[in-house]
C-alpha cells in the first residue's frame, strides 16, 4: 500500500494584518491538514482561502482552533463551516475541487489501512485555574456565551469520543493505523492524557496538534507514537511533508 503523504500545519493566524490573500503555500503533498487558528470564521476571506486550497489538494482536513469563532458563538462558527462543507461537497461531486473534511469529532479513512480521528480537544481547566482563565484568556470574552464550564464539558466530550473511537477500531479493525489530529496539545500545560486509551493504544501511530506556537517532531518513548506540530513561527515550514 502506498504511503499517504500529508502537509500538516496550524496557527497561520491569517486574520492578522490580514494575510488571507498573501500567504503563499506551495503544494508538496496530496493531503493538507489545517489544525486550527487559521483565521476568523466571520471573515469570508477564510473560506476563499480554504476553497483555493481545495482546488489544489485531494483532501483538506480542517479543525477549528480557539481563534476561529471570535466575535460569535461556537454554534454559529460550526454552522458556517458545515455550510461551506456542503457547498464543497457539491463541487467535489463535479470534480471541481478536492474533498473537504471538517474534523469535529470526525473519523475519515483516507486509505484502507489508515484512519484519521479529529477534534479540537479543548484543554482541561482545573478549579484552581478557573478564575485566572476567565479573567485572562480572551476566548471567554471574545467567544459569545462561552464559559470555563462549557470549555471543560467540551474537553470531556472530545476525550470520551477519542477513547471510544480508538477502543472500537482497536477491537474491530486491529489492522488499521490511527492518526489523531487535534488543535490543543494532548500533554503539557494543563492537559495530560498519558493514562488515556487514545494515548496509550499502539494503534495510534501519530498525534499532530497546534495551539502552543511550538514546533516539534519526536517519537514518544512509552508508546512509540510520533508526536508533531508544525505551527507558524520562527521555525515554521509550510512545505514539510509527513508520510503515514
Amino acid at each position: 500500500m502506498a504511503a499517504a503523504v500529508f502537509q500538516i500545519m496550524s496557527d497561520l493566524h491569517l486574520e492578522t494584518h490580514p494575510s488571507y490573500d498573501h500567504f503563499q503555500l506551495e503544494q508538496t503533498a496530496p493531503y493538507l491538514a489545517l489544525l486550527g487558528d487559521i483565521g476568523h470564521i466571520g471573515d469570508d476571506r477564510l473560506f476563499a482561502f480554504l476553497e483555493k486550497q481545495l482546488e489544489r489538494y485531494w483532501v483538506v482536513y480542517f479543525l477549528l482552533g480557539n481563534h476561529e469563532p471570535h466575535h460569535m458563538s461556537w454554534t454559529l462558527a460550526k454552522a458556517k463551516v458545515k455550510t461551506f462543507a456542503e457547498k464543497m461537497k457539491r463541487l467535489n461531486a463535479k470534480s471541481i475541487v478536492g474533498k473537504f473534511v471538517f474534523l469535529d469529532q470526525t473519523r475519515h479513512d483516507p486509505t484502507k489501512k489508515l484512519t484519521i480521528l479529529g477534534c479540537m480537544l479543548f484543554s482541561k481547566v482545573t478549579d484552581e485555574q478557573e478564575y485566572a482563565a476567565e479573567n485572562r484568556f480572551v476566548d471567554f470574552k471574545d467567544i459569545l456565551r462561552w464559559t470555563v464550564e462549557d470549555h471543560n464539558l467540551a474537553h470531556e466530550s472530545d476525550l470520551r469520543w477519542l477513547n471510544e473511537q480508538v477502543e472500537k477500531i482497536e477491537r474491530e479493525e486491529p489492522e488499521r493505523k490511527i492518526v489523531i489530529f487535534t488543535h490543543h496539545s494532548p500533554c503539557g500545560f494543563v492537559t495530560n492524557l498519558r493514562d488515556e486509551k487514545c494515548w496509550k493504544s499502539s494503534t495510534v501511530t501519530m498525534w499532530a496538534f497546534g495551539h502552543t506556537h511550538y514546533k516539534c517532531d519526536f517519537v514518544e518513548e512509552g508508546t512509540g507514537k510520533r508526536v508533531l506540530a508544525n505551527q507558524k513561527g520562527p521555525t515554521f515550514n509550510s512545505n514539510i511533508i509527513f508520510c503515514l
